[in-house]
């Protein structure tokens, strides 16, 4: 194996030991493949003009670049425009470790020989790569030897990264499949990494609902940028797909004129659980609940209530249920089971034999900080927030929203999330 920084630059000898030129770039195809093939290489005569040669047309690539034939008798290699061109293209660029989730700097890019032909392997990432561009790579190794310390590989093979650029953030066929599927807190992570414009390319040609869920593990910053550049009715689909404590956070950090127009593209029914939590301090309980819960109605026995769950819209936009709360006609909270109680009991029992009928709840103007304590206290995933006057259900704040007033962000983001 070897490095392209150990063939950039260098002289092109054809058959017969004429120098024609220098190597100025490696081209491969931008199809997905594990081990790309080379397929042309970019030459630099004395005269100062660029022309491409086949990879069919070169016998060595290192240590020397020897060609097959006799230069006049070279035909040119005609561009498809999916080429891939690994000086001006990949290296020094920004690439993303599909595998390690974060993105990397590529500093030399290995290439290998097989038996018909030259391909790439994978990308340095390591300090190595960069001092063996500088041509100190036998010092270092020196130096280590003394020392008898070994460097630890910065390589990254080829298979395990993803090429984005700003204007083509797609270029490999799977690159937006491979991100999509990783975690949300793993993309927001990546593209917080990545620079301003390919992340928001990127950004823009994820689907809805993907998006939504990045959003809500990014910065705020990042999230009003998003938004920002959108056009309102996507803008508003977004909103819809947050979880509503998320997307009311995010409208209270917009401008009021922004705010009134995406509610009113919204769908009435989410529109109006955002102006609920928006009515309220952003401290309080009110602000930063979620209307997003399952709930029974009370009387119904074991086997009813889980057939009504199995049927109830509401439920089913509970992602991670945990809690189930039982509520009267006049959605007053009257109990709450544990689901693992609900699933596991006699399917014939009674709900009301099972629930807890004296929950822990705080009304909308309890403080964040109360919130907190209290849910630390009773060791609680999340906490019903129940109205003042009509005694109504009006959401519930989850451990990590109630714990956001006591930990620092970055901390709250690695809890588990319940809800």
């Amino acid at each position: 194996m070897f490095y392209i920084s150990e063939i950039l630059e260098k002289n092109i000898w054809d058959r017969w030991g004429k120098e024609i030129g220098r190597c100025k770039d490696i081209l491969i195809c931008s199809d997905e493949q594990d081990f790309p093939k080379i397929i042309a290489i970019s030459i630099k005569d004395k005269n100062g003009d660029i022309s491409l040669i086949p990879a069919g047309s070169v016998s060595s690539l290192y240590p020397s670049i020897v060609l097959k034939t006799h230069a006049a008798d070279l035909t040119p290699f005609s561009p498809k425009g999916n080429e891939l061109y690994l000086r001006y293209q990949v290296l020094d660029h920004q690439i993303v470790d599909i595998e390690g989730r974060r993105v990397v700097r590529v500093n030399d890019i290995q290439v290998a020989y097989i038996q018909d032909g030259y391909v790439i392997t994978g990308v340095d990432t390591g300090n190595l790569g960069l001092l063996r561009r500088l041509g100190l790579e036998s010092v270092h190794t020196f130096f280590q030897k003394i020392l008898k310390k070994s460097d630890s590989t910065g390589i990254i093979p080829w298979k395990d990264i993803l090429y984005v650029e700003e204007k083509d953030p797609l270029m490999l066929k799977t690159t937006q499949e491979k991100i999509s599927r990783l975690p949300p807190a793993d993309i927001a992570s990546i593209l917080n990494d990545l620079d301003r414009m390919t992340g928001q390319s990127l950004l823009e040609k994820m689907d809805d609902e993907t998006l939504a869920d990045t959003l809500e593990e990014s910065p705020a910053r990042t999230q009003i940028e998003v938004l920002s550049t959108m056009d309102s009715e996507r803008a508003a689909d977004i909103l819809e797909e947050m979880e509503p404590d998320e997307a009311a956070d995010l409208l209270a950090s917009l401008p009021v004129e922004t705010t009134t127009e995406l509610l009113n593209l919204m769908e009435k029914d989410d529109a109006d659980d955002l102006r609920v939590l928006l009515d309220f301090p952003p401290d309080s309980a009110g602000g930063i609940m979620t209307t997003e819960y399952a709930w029974i109605p009370k009387g119904l026995h074991v086997d009813e209530a889980i057939a009504f769950l199995r049927s109830s819209t509401e439920a089913q936009e509970v992602e991670d249920m945990y809690y189930i709360y039982i509520l009267d006609v006049e959605k007053t909270l009257e109990g709450v089971i544990y689901l693992r109680d609900l699933v596991m009991a006699d399917p014939d029992q009674e709900i009301d034999e099972l629930m807890d009928a004296s929950p822990i709840y705080v009304n909308p103007f309890t403080t964040q900080q109360e919130t907190a304590y209290l849910a630390a206290k009773y060791n609680l995933l999340s906490i019903p927030v129940v109205d003042l006057e009509s005694k109504a259900m009006l959401g519930i704040v989850t451990l990590d929203d109630a714990l956001d007033a006591v930990l620092p962000t970055a901390y709250k983001k690695r809890l588990p999330r319940f809800f």
